[in-house]
């Protein structure tokens, strides 16, 4: 491994106890994880999150408190060259309109990406791509704080 990758990734949960998620499909590879994306050079943690946010979904947010970071190594599905170093933050309040989402069964033909609901009581670890976001999964499972 030669760089650190950080990510940055929020957990909104809407008033109907739904946690949306992610639904991408970028260069031929679909994957389902926590709205979010990379941290650039010259930005904290909590501004790329709302960068990233705005970006893919067109969406002002006011984050909350850090949930999580892991703490383990973790090498990128796609660069092995990189450690992601994931930061997850609750997002508290979303101004403007989400996308029109998909359900978790539709496969993307090309390059994008969409909100999916989830019932929180409904999350499991399998719903997730990448293992971080599985780890963040379970523990949102486990304790409603999160």
């Amino acid at each position: 491994m030669k760089r650190f990758n950080i990510r940055v990734y929020g957990v909104y949960q809407n008033k109907q106890g739904e946690i949306v998620l992610s639904s991408e499909r970028r260069n031929g590879y679909s994957f389902v994880k926590f709205p979010g994306g990379g941290l650039e050079f010259g930005e904290g943690t909590a501004d790329a999150l709302k960068r990233e946010w705005k970006e893919e979904w067109n969406l002002d947010i006011e984050v909350g408190k850090l949930l999580y970071v892991n703490d383990f190594l973790q090498v990128s599905a796609f660069n092995p060259e990189d450690q992601v170093l994931s930061f997850y933050y609750e997002v508290k309040k979303v101004k403007g309109v989400f996308p029109e989402s998909i359900s978790l069964e539709t496969q993307l033909q090309e390059d994008g990406e969409h909100p999916v609901w989830v019932r929180r009581e409904d999350l499991s670890a399998s719903i997730f791509t990448f293992p971080i976001d599985k780890v963040v999964g379970e523990l949102l499972m486990k304790n409603d704080e999160l």
